[in-house]
């Protein structure tokens, strides 16, 4: 009985850490370092947008455009789009829609996905700065000059993360998704340690580095945007985080759309710890508790809730008397009833239920891919 206690209570003591205990903590830390100064620089560098894609021509066409429109000087702004190898029609397709002498497209290197694009890509670039982005968004006119001007704000700073937007955010929505309200939650915290130190990831819809900083990118990396900043973060840097440059995108995402996605990302945070495992060692990470507690803790979450359940259920029924039982059983059914018999109800935990469900599932997905070392899931 008494280790049953103990695993429920473990279990739930980790669980409240990682959700609400951590981004409080390090939000109520955060509030006692004062909110870094952010200037325009006294000259604004070279820029240049990187695109690695292998989506249509239209959509190709669409990112390109908007990367140009930005509120930023058109002479020192460049794009480098690298087509993923995959499809070399796209690149001759490209080739013929493009004319524009600010915009240099490049074919992948051979080994193709996003590293092998990003890497191809970043060769042809000229910019003093990399501004990373996917095909999918679009991003506020501002947002280029805002995470310039942050990037430029410190010398310690190598990159800088932006926020990405999603449908639920914009000004006449009628409501968040559950996964939108995630990342409302995920940009605050970002924010919160990246004025401590650094983020342990930021978004690769929206984010910076300086161009001096850059390594190539090994082949099947799946989280370029955790991978990049944690590798500056190992080796002395900061990472910023620049909530007021903006990315949106318009797409609405489903439980089961968000479950392909997350299994995807947590498969990438397996194979972040399996490549870098300096990251688990406190005297050569300077954000080790930031990474444990947002990273590595969240993929324990299916199975703490299991074994909290699992635990919790034994206690109940060893500390309830058979009336108490009893009771506790019909209240239950009866609120199961309810819930069931009410449209407006039954709609509601059925959301709750379908996304709870998918995100877990997709975690314990991923555990299977990090133990089996299959980093191949870009499908």
């Amino acid at each position: 009985m008494s280790a049953a206690v103990a695993v429920l209570v473990g279990a739930i003591a980790v669980l409240c850490w990682t959700w609400i205990g951590y981004p409080l903590f390090v939000w109520i830390l955060s509030r006692m370092v004062a909110e870094p100064a952010v200037h325009d620089p006294e000259s604004w560098p070279q820029v240049t947008c990187v695109l690695a894609t292998r989506d249509d021509t239209q959509t190709v066409v669409a990112r390109v455009a908007d990367f140009l429109a930005a509120d930023y000087h058109a002479d020192r702004l460049q794009v480098v789009v690298g087509v993923d190898a995959s499809v070399p029609e796209l690149l001759i397709d490209l080739q013929a829609a493009i004319d524009d002498p600010r915009v240099t497209l490049v074919g992948g290197d051979a080994t193709g996905g996003k590293p092998a694009g990003l890497n191809a890509a970043v060769r042809a670039a000229r910019g003093e700065v990399l501004v990373f982005s996917d095909s999918q968004q679009h991003f506020a006119p501002d947002a280029i000059r805002r995470l310039v001007a942050a990037l430029s704000s410190s010398p310690r700073l190598a990159a800088v993360g932006g926020a990405l937007q999603l449908p639920g955010d914009a000004p006449d929505a009628t409501g968040r998704s559950p996964v939108e309200w995630y990342w409302a939650m995920e940009r605050q915290l970002r924010a919160a340690e990246a004025r401590l130190h650094s983020s342990p990831g930021v978004s690769g819809s929206i984010y910076a580095m300086w161009q001096s900083h850059w390594v190539p990118m090994p082949e099947y990396l799946i989280l370029d945007d955790v991978w990049l900043p944690m590798r500056l973060v190992l080796a002395g840097h900061r990472v910023g985080y620049a909530l007021d440059a903006r990315a949106w995108d318009t797409r609405s995402t489903s439980a089961m759309q968000e479950k392909v996605r997350k299994v995807r990302t947590l498969t990438g945070n397996f194979q972040l710890i399996a490549w870098m495992p300096a990251l688990l060692v406190p005297l050569r990470n300077p954000i080790w508790l930031q990474f444990v507690s947002h990273k590595v803790l969240r993929l324990l979450t299916p199975w703490l809730l299991l074994a909290g359940m699992a635990t919790g259920a034994l206690v109940v029924v060893m500390t309830l008397a058979p009336l108490q039982l009893t009771a506790l059983a019909a209240t239950a059914l009866a609120g199961a009833l309810v819930t069931a018999f009410v449209p407006r109800l039954r709609r509601q935990a059925t959301n709750v239920i379908r996304w709870v469900w998918s995100l877990q599932v997709a975690v314990v997905h991923a555990t299977g891919n990090g133990l089996r070392g299959q980093w191949n899931v870009w499908r």
